[in-house]
């Protein structure tokens, strides 16, 4: 077992993972929106395997445009998605770092929906792969891809009501 966390670039990854949950379960998209970079992606894959994102089927594939495109709809009300949203809490926990230098890091971490919409609660389980870019003086990380592998994700699924 290695002592990765004794690191402070894998402390700052992993708060900045937690913190982003928080952003998701507290519904404040636009804050959530601003974790990433202008050229991060936002990536829920169909196929649990697959590494080519672009040339993949994709329940959600957002980059920048997209993602502003997708908070909008959420926080406007007029989506399926957003009218009655599910109320959530997240648990992310079981961190491996996968890659670790200076300026990124890749951290893998196993995340639990616990979702509640229309007296109804349901769980969603994914795998995340966050690389993650770290600025050199200790401030602003920012998200470069977040990509979320849903455990049921080959499975018909309807709509969540709320970002992965």
């Amino acid at each position: 077992m290695s002592p990765f966390l004794s690191d402070t670039r894998v402390q700052r990854a992993i708060e900045l993972i937690w913190y982003e949950a928080a952003l998701l379960d507290r519904k404040d998209y636009p804050a959530w929106e601003q974790q990433f970079t202008e050229d991060g992606y936002y990536i829920v894959p169909v196929d649990p395997e697959t590494e080519d994102f672009e040339n993949s089927l994709n329940m959600i594939y957002d980059d920048a445009r997209m993602r502003h495109l997708r908070v909008e709809r959420l926080i406007q009300g007029f989506s399926p998605s957003a009218v009655a949203a599910a109320t959530t809490v997240r648990t992310v926990s079981r961190f491996e770092v996968l890659e670790l230098s200076d300026s990124e890091i890749v951290v893998r971490s196993a995340q639990i929906i616990t979702a509640h919409k229309r007296n109804e609660t349901r769980n969603l389980g994914a795998e995340l792969t966050h690389r993650i870019r770290l600025t050199p003086d200790g401030g602003t990380d920012l998200i470069i891809q977040k990509v979320a592998r849903l455990i049921d994700s080959q499975d018909a699924i309807g709509a969540a009501g709320f970002l992965i």
